[in-house]
């Protein structure tokens, strides 16, 4: 095969799938043998014993369907591989303006000092500076950030040849300088070069960091006319709207130390007003499509998250691959990247490094065409993000975009799109609606992909082996139970709206990507049948009442091998998604935490929402701690420094389980003889919900660090478990 006739990317599907079709077929009979024996022995001598069987058979029977959606993205999972080679020996002359799109909202949780590293790494890319802009959105209209932003674009002029000279990697001077996994061409001649721009960098972070700390800009330091944009009567959520092209193509400041263009950066902060609702995340964006078409016009697009560094070089020209590919290229609207965390412990303690969903779930809805658009790491067709339907006559311009050597000046373009990110300006519009990102949704980014792929486009995933973006993810376990509230709700309000790709979808995508989608779409619901399962199966082993086979059943055996199957499966996927043994276990307690705080508050929010009681918010994770709870991290020590109403749960849960193995096993004691096969299976999972639990009972008992669990947490749960117990024994 030529060159010019070969395709831009390889696609091949994952081993061993022989094998797991039979696994997932023999878990299928046994769970429909399980179903069976519900509903061919429902005891009906006591009215309390026929609930709990029957609560029983419906979490089940829930978990049986929700297990059938998860097989759908693992039944035959690809994955790809770009050849950035092709694209560029047939392409390199004519390769597409590229924006990058940053998103920043509150200069406290969001340290500017983080968002420039992010910037800078965006900015150094290995790609024509002529055709790369970066525009960073900033939400809270801080003159902070604008500070940061300057001192950036003067540090870049001295990073950017850094970064080509020695082909450094990562392109980020915060992780370059100070994380462990760095490269490049040469360490020997890098040494003095790489102290000299450490101290460049340096000093720049620490001119940032004083005035954050001061909390303005002294008047000194605002060289930059744009400061003039700042009033006194300004707050972020009352201003004007703020416009400054920093660097651009008609003046010195355009130019590196060794005199080659720099990328485009522009500043913005869109317009607020406390009588208009500014749409969070979704607004901001849509106000960058629009002013970024006057500026820039781009038909790619690429928006990260303002801690999500560039990792990786040649991810522009990997992702570029598939669009530019002849033979599916004109189909594609969007290739994501996975999201990936550098702070993540050894072992995983929080469950944040999404392992499993990007070595397993993602490849496997890539194969419906359907994956995931998760609002970071991902690279737009301009057409497709505005809202453009697919058509096979559409012919993409990749020359189009504004040449920065004949655009107006930086200040009359700055006047000119102004009233694009004006609060009135989508008024009686489409955008959010049918242009643009969705609103409405607290995961504004996954009905925006959906939406596109309702429209006719298609999706790519690609996980190189240097990983594209790394992020900082959550070190408090209040953060990541929030974080999961927040994507489970709005996953769980998708498919309860108009836009459900199980109820609708069929008739626009593959139906085993309208079931890829549910998987998310339904975790809030996980949560009732996980509560009845960890309550009631425990509440009757107290009693000495069992709710299962005997060992000496037949029906016994089903249940054993989908226990004993379905976990061993699951080790066997986190231990291939580069987990460890204790990261798994790890996980299986996050999950349950997760179902029984995260999922559960979803679940509460959108039944209130269905009755107006409860409005859209979107919370920001936190990306700093302070040092104590950094430490605990770095240690693998649970932090439940909080008396959050998610850790009263998890406590009660905890104690209910701990009290009736206790019970059971103080029965076995002093009763001699009194042993019974039937109660087996409770045991076990009464055995196995004490094990997960372990950093619960330090937290709330052997602790005295800042990170355990507060004493109102701790009476609390002893007093709700210790009476949920005492009736269960007057009830049942």
């Amino acid at each position: 095969m030529s060159t010019s006739s070969s395709p831009l990317f390889k696609t091949y599907g994952a081993k061993g799938r022989t094998l797991y079709k039979l696994y997932a077929s023999f878990i299928l009979l046994c769970i429909l043998s399980i179903l069976f024996y519900r509903l061919t022995h429902i005891p009906l001598e006591h009215y309390s014993l026929t609930f709990a069987w029957i609560s029983l058979f419906a979490s089940e029977l829930w978990f049986s369907f929700y297990w059938i959606l998860t097989q759908s993205v693992r039944w035959n999972p690809i994955y790809h591989q770009t050849f950035k080679e092709r694209l560029l020996q047939r392409h390199g002359k004519e390769l597409p303006m590229v924006d990058v799109f940053i998103c920043t909202a509150d200069p406290v949780a969001e340290p500017p000092s983080l968002v420039m590293s992010t910037l800078l790494s965006m900015m150094a890319y290995d790609y024509p500076k002529e055709k790369l802009s970066v525009y960073l959105s900033d939400d809270a209209g801080s003159e902070l950030t604008f500070y940061a932003l300057c001192e950036a674009c003067k540090f870049a002029k001295h990073w950017i040849p850094f970064c080509n000279k020695f082909d450094v990697e990562p392109r980020s001077p915060n992780a370059f300088f100070f994380k462990a996994h760095h490269s490049s061409s040469s360490d020997l001649s890098i040494s003095k070069e790489w102290l000299q721009m450490k101290d460049l960098y340096e000093a720049m972070i620490n001119r940032i960091d004083f005035v954050v700390t001061q909390g303005k800009v002294p008047q000194e330091l605002k060289q930059h006319q744009g400061f003039s944009n700042w009033t006194s009567d300004m707050t972020s959520k009352n201003h004007d709207t703020i416009i400054q092209i920093l660097v651009d193509g008609n003046d010195d400041k355009s130019i590196d130390v060794e005199g080659n263009l720099l990328p485009r950066v522009i500043y913005i902060a869109r317009e607020k007003r406390p009588q208009h609702h500014h749409n969070f995340k979704a607004g901001s964006m849509n106000v960058l499509l629009r002013v970024s078409s006057q500026i820039s016009n781009g038909p790619i697009i690429l928006n990260v998250d303002c801690d999500m560094y560039s990792n990786n070089s040649q991810s522009i020209k990997d992702a570029l691959c598939f669009f530019f590919d002849e033979e599916k290229g004109h189909e594609t609207g969007f290739v994501q990247y996975p999201q990936n965390y550098d702070n993540i412990t050894k072992n995983d303690l929080y469950d944040n490094s999404l392992k499993v969903i990007n070595k397993a779930e993602h490849p496997g809805l890539d194969s419906w065409e359907g994956t995931l658009y998760i609002g970071t790491g991902c690279f737009h067709r301009r057409e497709a993000l505005q809202g453009r339907k697919y058509s096979k006559s559409y012919i993409e311009d990749w020359k189009r975009g504004v040449d920065r050597t004949s655009v107006d000046s930086a200040s009359v373009l700055e006047e000119k799109v102004k009233h694009l990110a004006s609060c009135t300006y989508e008024l009686n519009t489409l955008w959010g609606k049918e242009i643009g990102l969705r609103y409405g949704c607290a995961v504004e980014d996954i009905l925006t992909g959906l939406a596109m792929h309702y429209n006719g486009w298609k999706s790519k995933f690609l996980d190189p082996e240097r990983k594209a973006f790394l992020g900082v993810g959550p070190t408090i376990l209040e953060q990541s139970l929030v974080q999961y509230k927040r994507w489970s709700e709005g996953n769980f309000q998708i498919f309860l709206s108009k836009n459900s790709p199980l109820l609708f979808g069929y008739q626009k995508i593959k139906f085993g990507a309208c079931m890829g989608y549910s998987i998310y779409g339904l975790w809030a619901l996980n949560s009732f049948p996980t509560l009845t399962y960890l309550l009631i199966p425990p509440l009757f082993l107290l009693n000495g009442i069992s709710l299962f086979p005997k060992v000496s059943s037949p029906w016994f055996i089903p249940f054993v091998l989908v226990f004993i199957a379905k976990h061993v499966y699951s080790l066997i996927e986190s231990l291939y998604s580069g987990n460890t043994l204790k990261g798994w276990w790890n996980a299986q307690r996050m999950w349950v935490m997760r179902r029984i705080t995260s999922f559960l508050y979803a679940t509460i929010d959108n039944i209130l929402k269905l009755f107006g009681a409860s409005k859209l918010a979107f919370t920001i994770t936190a990306k700093v701690s302070d040092e104590d709870s950094s430490k605990r991290y770095d240690q693998e020590v649970m932090d439940f420094g909080s008396a959050s109403s998610m850790f009263m749960i998890i406590g009660t849960v905890a104690l209910i389980n701990g009290f009736c193995l206790f019970g059971v096993v103080l029965r076995m004691i002093l009763t001699e003889g009194y042993v019974d096969d039937a109660l087996l299976i409770q045991m076990v999972l009464c055995g196995l919900v004490v094990a997960i639990n372990v950093p619960i009972y330090e937290g709330l008992f052997l602790r005295k660090d800042k990170g355990r669990m507060p004493y109102s947490v701790t009476f609390v749960s002893l007093g709700i478990s210790m009476l949920v117990c005492m009736l269960s024994m007057h009830m049942v």
